[in-house]
């Protein structure tokens, strides 16, 4: 049966807002639940930007919900702090922690002052920080010479099994890359045809696992309120790589996001206050193969969300 979890998005909401969110969420009927990992929001209008591992202990112990963080190792984390961070977690928690990793965007990497590398060099320090994250997740003694450096490192607390490290990708070209090395493959929400394009990427170049999806959309009783919502918090997050990737702060999204419309919006977010059709659009998720499906309402009030769609959606999807 597909998994249908909540996302918290830190970038938006207050992280005592958060904690009642997936609190709430778990109540609701909800079954899962997944933190993004930033430094900065995309923009001022979202306006906050918590840390995500001081979160994710309180979320865990405050719920049942396994969690699992989008996180992007290799610049503003060391991959030995990144190995050490899943490892606490995975052994307080048992099975309920998992742990995507991306090559990550300059808004969150900049503050370290280093050179934001070009993509295929972040692409191959990503691929580095998982061996390394993988070898100390098992106990081993790493040392390291390449795009990171390591010396010597160990973990003193590991868990008893090593938590699922899944590969983050939005193109049929990363899904690929992600196959050779991923426990599972996560992306976001898009047309039809480009998410088959992704999953079978995957899966055709002998990918394992599940297929997890971030679903953006906008849920409000009047369509109005809901196109407006999703105009306000997420126009910032219409751009396409290498965009995304190379901004790096919040004037810089904003600016570029002045003249973006409402129907740019509903390009990447699903708008609407039919709770119906938000059913029928995560059947057809479901449909494609993806087996855990994490739902994010763009809004910066959850309440009525997690409700409505703890009482009317998820028993469809269920059924």
């Amino acid at each position: 049966m597909t998994v249908y979890g909540i996302h918290a998005s830190h970038e938006q909401i207050h992280p005592a807002g958060l904690l009642t969110a997936v609190r709430r969420a778990e109540e609701a009927g909800f079954t899962a639940a997944m933190s993004s990992d930033h430094f900065s929001p995309w923009s001022s209008r979202q306006g906050q930007s918590g840390f995500a591992w001081s979160w994710l202990g309180s979320a865990l112990q405050a719920t049942n919900l396994p969690f699992g963080v989008v996180t992007a190792p290799g610049q503003r984390y060391h991959p030995a702090i990144t190995a050490q961070a899943i490892g606490t977690l995975a052994a307080m928690y048992p099975g309920r922690f998992w742990a995507a990793l991306g090559t990550g965007e300059a808004s969150n990497e900049h503050i370290t002052g280093d050179v934001w590398p070009r993509k295929d060099v972040r692409t191959a320090r990503l691929r580095e920080c998982v061996d390394v994250i993988r070898a100390l997740l098992s106990g081993e003694e790493v040392s390291h010479d390449g795009l990171v450096t390591v010396d010597r490192a160990k973990l003193w607390t590991v868990p008893d099994e090593v938590p699922q490290l899944i590969g983050a990708a939005v193109s049929p070209e990363t899904a690929r890359w992600c196959a050779s090395w991923a426990d599972g493959l996560i992306t976001v929400n898009a047309s039809p045809e480009r998410l088959r394009a992704v999953a079978d990427a995957y899966r055709d170049a002998g990918g394992r696992g599940k297929l997890h999806l971030q679903v953006h959309l906008s849920w409000d009783p009047d369509e109005d309120r809901a196109m407006a919502t999703a105009h306000d918090q997420w126009r910032s997050n219409v751009f396409q790589p290498p965009v995304c990737w190379d901004l790096e702060m919040t004037d810089h999204f904003d600016v570029v996001s002045e003249h973006v419309t409402p129907q740019q919006v509903a390009e990447v977010v699903n708008v609407s206050s039919d709770l119906k059709w938000h059913a029928g659009q995560l059947n057809s998720y479901e449909e494609l193969g993806f087996e855990e499906i994490y739902l994010h309402h763009v809004g910066q009030d959850l309440t009525a969300f997690v409700d409505a769609f703890g009482e009317h959606v998820l028993p469809e999807v269920a059924a």
